[in-house]
């Protein structure tokens, strides 16, 4: 990520790492699983030509610390690593700011929306459906397909013991098996991938985040949905037109409909590619995210 500046930034409950370049309206992005921040190497440049782009590595991943966790695995759960990125947000100067996840960090980010709504401008959730909302839908297709899901929401240390096996069957099952142009993920990106899940700490870390999605985290979701509670920022969805969201969810209207349930003013469309698209066409993906946060609308 060349002209990147580096820094880490303390939370007072984790020391978060990230990577920022650009001017004008702040934009954060937040990576999947089994990435790190560098999932954006391509879409971010692009973007900091008209935004001032943070690309961040959530809790648990990449250089960023790991916190001790909780029986109920609250420290890793969404709403701990959304405080964490308002937090880091707010010691840049960045009061309000535009939003971006993809994957797991799109679960933190529209967690982030509706614990904070003051500070998201506008929320792009890339490639995902509320947790609750998959969990409940969950079938034979999602245990087999979504398999960290399942696997690494076992109790420890079985999942541990598995990715530390052999983490890097882990990143090529996932690199293979969701996405659609192996070119997109070239030696050094899957070698770092790889480096990133095998640091001491972090497979225990990412199985906690796994088994808060399982519980605290779909307990979250309903409250809100009990509650009324909404997200009231503009979102945009965007998903894989050749993956699971474009073809398990047609009886509840696509992801569009789901995510209206969710939120007052929702837009977006299936993109071209697999789950990782913004790795496989970093133009479309970094075009349709500006389009979408610089529409004064």
């Amino acid at each position: 990520m060349d002209g990147f500046s580096s820094e880490f930034v303390e939370t007072g409950e984790a020391r978060i790492f990230l990577r920022r370049k650009g001017s004008g309206t702040p934009l954060l992005l937040l990576h999947g699983f089994p990435q790190t921040h560098l999932m954006w190497r391509d879409c971010a440049p692009l973007l900091a030509e008209e935004f001032t782009v943070v690309c961040a590595d959530l809790r648990g991943y990449g250089a960023s610390s790991c916190p001790h966790s909780a029986p109920d695995h609250g420290p890793y759960g969404k709403r701990a690593l959304a405080r964490d990125m308002v937090t880091v947000m707010e010691r840049l100067g960045f009061r309000r700011f535009h939003l971006a996840g993809h994957d797991r960090g799109g679960r933190v980010a529209y967690r982030m929306a509706l614990d904070h709504p003051d500070r998201i401008a506008k929320l792009a959730v890339l490639d995902i459906l509320p947790t609750a909302e998959a969990w409940e839908r969950a079938d034979a297709r999602f245990a087999l397909g979504f398999w960290p899901w399942t696997l690494l929401a076992q109790p420890a240390p079985l999942p541990e013991r598995l990715l530390a096996s052999a983490p890097d069957a882990i990143v090529d099952s996932a690199l293979a098996g969701w996405g659609t142009a192996a070119t997109a993920f070239p030696p050094s990106v899957r070698e770092a991938y790889i480096a990133a899940l095998r640091a001491p700490g972090h497979i225990h870390a990412i199985c906690e985040e796994y088994r808060a999605a399982a519980g605290l985290d779909r307990e979250h979701d309903r409250e809100d949905r009990r509650n009324g509670r909404r997200i009231a920022c503009p979102v945009l969805a965007l998903w894989s037109a050749e993956g699971a969201l474009a073809r398990w969810y047609e009886a509840d209207g696509g992801p569009l409909a789901i995510w209206r349930r969710w939120a007052d003013t929702v837009e977006g469309a299936g993109v071209a590619g697999g789950h990782f698209f913004p790795e496989e066409h970093p133009m479309a993906t970094a075009e349709a995210l500006r389009g979408f946060f610089l529409d004064p609308a």
